[in-house]
């Protein structure tokens, strides 16, 4: 497939050797860099990653959590449009065009949804699930946005607003400092449809109440900061890239 604009997909890892196979092998040809952010891993995870892609670039992470991992990422990535994915198999990378078509149609940054008509989990949790609507209904009244899932790592943007959005956060409530400042930054948010599978080995680092609390505090604070709310984002409905 042609683009007008060259693709990087930012991958953070830690312990995923097991995982790498599947979430490589949805990647679609047509991205033009994956980048694999290694939280020092203790398996083979690098090895493994660098076996299924010979072009790979491998940033070791410096500092700890998901959002330290993902600015990493982002600051290496040379792509026009960024893609953040996980890499234990619930993100599926055959949905990037999806999250790339709604880039090319206009909107600067591409909010995957759970919960948009199209989308599903086979994963979360009750309690997940109910902590992440209220967060999301906080979130909308406080913002004036209308999201209809708040903290999901399915997300694109175009690069040149990695600037406006000033990312500064270390641990899970990354994604949403980013749906949070996009919105005050104004940029144009569309969500896209999105269905999270189960991790598929190995055991997630994701605790519902402390990283919960940890996406209130966020939400709370940048509230404080007084910038103005973006106009609401709108929904995507299903559509794909050939």
């Amino acid at each position: 497939m042609k683009l007008s604009a060259s693709v990087s997909v930012v991958v953070p890892a830690m312990n995923e050797a097991e995982n790498l196979p599947h979430v490589f092998a949805t990647l679609p040809s047509w991205i033009d860099e994956v980048i694999l952010v290694d939280g020092n891993s203790t398996d083979d995870t690098v090895a493994v990653a660098r076996r299924l892609r010979p072009d790979l670039h491998v940033v070791t992470q410096t500092g700890r959590g998901k959002g330290n991992a993902l600015i990493a990422g982002f600051a290496a990535a040379k792509g026009d449009i960024i893609v953040m994915i996980d890499a234990d198999g619930s993100t599926d990378g055959r949905e990037i065009g999806l999250f790339v078509e709604a880039l090319i149609e206009g909107a600067d940054f591409a909010k995957g949804s759970r919960y948009a008509p199209g989308g599903g989990s086979s994963d979360i949790s009750v309690l997940r699930s109910f902590g992440n609507r209220v967060l999301t209904g906080l979130t909308n009244m406080l913002y004036g946005t209308r999201y209809t899932d708040l903290c999901y790592g399915y997300n694109a943007f175009w690069a040149r607003h990695l600037d406006a959005m000033a990312l500064d956060c270390d641990g899970f409530e990354i994604e949403t400092l980013m749906n949070v400042r996009a919105a005050q930054a104004g940029l144009l948010i569309q969500e896209v449809p999105s269905h999270e599978h189960c991790r598929i080995h190995g055991e997630s680092n994701l605790h519902a109440v402390r990283d919960g609390w940890r996406v209130l505090k966020t939400i709370l604070r940048e509230r404080n900061r007084g910038l103005v709310a973006a106009p609401a984002p709108s929904s995507l409905g299903s559509c794909a890239i050939s």
